[in-house]
C-alpha cells in the first residue's frame, strides 16, 4: 500500500477502534465538513462489515473517495490553492492503495488485506483532515466569507485534534 496511509499519523484513536465522527473533525467549511462526515461513515462501514459484504463496501468507499477527492481538487483548482499538488498527491496515493486492495480481493487475497486498509484509512484521515484539509478549509472560508472559519466544538473529554491543541497553547482559535 502507498506510504500516504500511515496509521502512526493518528494519535487520537486507539488502533483497532472504529473511526467515528466527532466535533474534533469540524473544519468550518460546511461542504467539506459534510463530505468528511460521509468519509468517516464509509471508513467505519469498511471496518465493521462482514466478509461477504467486504468487496461491495470497499467499492462504495472507493466511489465516495473518488467524488470526495475530486470535489476538493476542484476547489483547489478553482481558487488557485497554493498546496494543491501536495494535497492531490495524497489523494492519489490513497486511491492507489484502495484500488490495489480491491484488485487483491478480486485475485483471491484474504479479507485481512482489506481490514488492514480500513485500519490505515482510519489512522490516516484525522491527520490529513487536521493539516491538509484544515488549510484548504481556511483558504475556502477566506475566499467565500472574507475571513477564517469559526468552529464551535462541544467539549468532549479525550477528544482533541492536534491543531486545536496547538491553537489553545498559542492562545488562538481555529
Amino acid at each position: 500500500m502507498a506510504a500516504a496511509l500511515s496509521p502512526d499519523q493518528n494519535t487520537q484513536r486507539q488502533p483497532g477502534a472504529t473511526l467515528s465522527w466527532n466535533d474534533g473533525f469540524l473544519l468550518g467549511f460546511a461542504p467539506m465538513d459534510e463530505t468528511h462526515h460521509a468519509f468517516v461513515d464509509c471508513v467505519a462501514a469498511l471496518q465493521q462489515c462482514d466478509e461477504a459484504s467486504l468487496p461491495e463496501t470497499l467499492a462504495a468507499f472507493e466511489n465516495h473517495a473518488v467524488a470526495h477527492f475530486e470535489q476538493e481538487e476542484q476547489w483547489m483548482q478553482d481558487t488557485s490553492f497554493p498546496a494543491a499538488q501536495c494535497h492531490a498527491d495524497e489523494h492519489a496515493a490513497v486511491l492507489r492503495s484502495v484500488r490495489e486492495v480491491a484488485q487483491m480481493l478480486r485475485d483471491g487475497a484474504a479479507c485481512q488485506v482489506a481490514r488492514e486498509l480500513a485500519e490505515a484509512l482510519a489512522g490516516w484521515f484525522p491527520g490529513h483532515a487536521d493539516y491538509m484539509d484544515a488549510a484548504l478549509s481556511h483558504w475556502m472560508s477566506k475566499r467565500t466569507h472574507g475571513g477564517m472559519p469559526v468552529v464551535l466544538r462541544r467539549a468532549m473529554p479525550g477528544i482533541a485534534t492536534a491543531a486545536s491543541d496547538s491553537s489553545l497553547q498559542a492562545g488562538t482559535t481555529r
